[in-house]
């Protein structure tokens, strides 16, 4: 097999693997787990596995320049500690379907927040990409309702899409870090310095958990979260955008939804909805669209 064609199936395996993440974690959370516990968990392990690359070699043990130091302390806050307590949080009241699409939306803030920082120009079909967004996400806001799997569906959207807000500006200002070191030594760096910024906000959950009434079933539901969400589709993007460009690399964030949504409805018995047909076309269509380039400079 072509070392680019196993790049498309790295990127294929971990959206498929994070579009099953938003149902296992909801089989654990918030009943036996409180969100921001199960991210300590999750943080904290993945920390360990990732720094597991400093014994690889000489090149694994690269240091951070201190000029770069406040950058990276940035991108833990905005890539870890605001982005996953927002997202579990958010997950935790909203449905797995509901939270897929809303991550859709990243793409979208991420050029928002370029127009912002780097004064980049809109076309007018980007302008339409981002009003058909707004609008997806607000039908699927709006006309949400409470039910087994959602219990408070439009504060759970509002999570999910703060979360969306700070990975995007999570992505914008970790570019330089990824072109100057080793992505895997930006990486480990980023969830250890998020790990202490968790440790706060999820270490009293996490006292609270009750082991005794874990199955074998949630043990596992929390080890695919951890080695598989979090370890596993890290190091597959990285892989994959050695090989493949960025534009190619993030086109594959439009299978998420599909595998949530198929996962979601034979897993938790969610409905799938004309709401949220509908949501999803708006948003595909814009997101697609408002990421089309040229941009206008």
């Amino acid at each position: 097999m072509e070392a680019k064609t196993k790049a498309h199936w790295a990127l294929i395996g971990a959206n498929l693997f994070y579009g099953a993440g938003f149902s296992v974690a909801k089989t654990v959370m918030p009943v036996l787990i409180k969100p921001s516990g199960f991210i300590l968990i999750r943080v904290c392990c993945a920390t360990i596995l990732f720094w597991l690359s400093y014994f690889l070699g000489k090149p694994f043990r690269e240091s951070i320049q201190p000029a770069d130091r406040v950058r990276l302390v940035a991108c833990a806050f905005f890539g870890i500690a605001a982005n996953q307590l927002l997202f579990f949080k958010g997950l935790s009241l909203t449905s797995p379907i509901h939270a897929s699409l809303m991550m859709l939306l990243t793409p979208v803030l991420v050029i928002l927040i370029s127009v912002t920082l780097i004064k980049e120009k809109l076309s007018p079909l980007n302008y339409v990409g981002l009003l058909l967004s707004i609008i997806g996400a607000a039908l699927l806001i709006l006309l949400s309702k409470k039910d087994a799997v959602a219990s408070n569906p439009w504060l759970g959207d509002f999570f999910v899409l703060l979360n969306a807000a700070s990975y995007a500006i999570y992505l914008v200002i970790v570019k330089p870090l990824m072109q100057k070191y080793r992505p895997v030594i930006v990486i480990r760096w980023i969830f250890l310095i998020g790990s202490f910024m968790v440790i706060p906000f999820g270490l009293s959950d996490f006292m609270d958990i009750t082991w005794s009434a874990f199955e074998m079933k949630h043990f596992l539901a929390v080890a695919f979260i951890v080695i598989g969400v979090t370890f596993f589709t890290y190091l597959w993007n990285i892989y994959a955008l050695h090989l493949l460009s960025s534009s190619i690399a993030g086109a594959y964030i439009y299978l998420q939804p599909v595998f949530a949504a198929l996962i979601a409805v034979f897993m938790l018995g969610e409905e799938a909805t004309l709401t949220k047909f509908l949501s999803a076309c708006l948003i595909f269509i814009g997101v697609y669209w408002v990421s089309r380039r040229p941009v206008l400079r």
